[in-house]
């Protein structure tokens, strides 16, 4: 498993990942990205597009990620997710636990801060 780090507006760090997650990569990947966390970028997307597999090794790191950001008050949001590690997300029920957008971009949205009208927008339509 590769994961490939990569800055966008500004405090937003999106994670690209390449391969599985399991337990001949856990290590490094927990100590890389927490590093990343314990450096002030908390707010975390990680693009699971090219993610092939995820353990419960993975699983574990992933909600690690998850409770040390949100220790800082940012949040881990996963975009792209299908096949097995979807079907494993939803089994573990982890789907509750993480935001999970179809795309990047939609990802990137739910950082930005809501405004009053876009709160009421919500509520009309009933997305909120």
């Amino acid at each position: 498993m590769e994961f490939i780090p990569r800055e966008i507006d500004g405090d937003i760090m999106v994670l690209e990942m390449d391969g599985g997650l399991d337990g001949e990569n856990v290590d490094g990947f927990v100590t890389d990205v927490l590093a990343i966390v314990d450096g002030g970028i908390a707010r975390l997307i990680i693009d699971c597009t090219r993610l092939t597999n995820i353990s419960s090794l993975g699983l574990g790191a992933l909600i690690r990620l998850h409770a040390r950001a949100a220790r800082y008050g940012g949040d881990v949001k996963l975009c792209c997710i299908s096949g097995l590690p979807m079907q494993v997300l939803r089994m573990m029920r982890l789907d509750r636990v993480f935001e999970i957008y179809p795309d990047l971009d939609r990802a990137r949205l739910a950082f930005r801060p809501v405004s009053e009208e876009d709160h009421a927008a919500q509520e009309a339509d009933g997305t909120k």
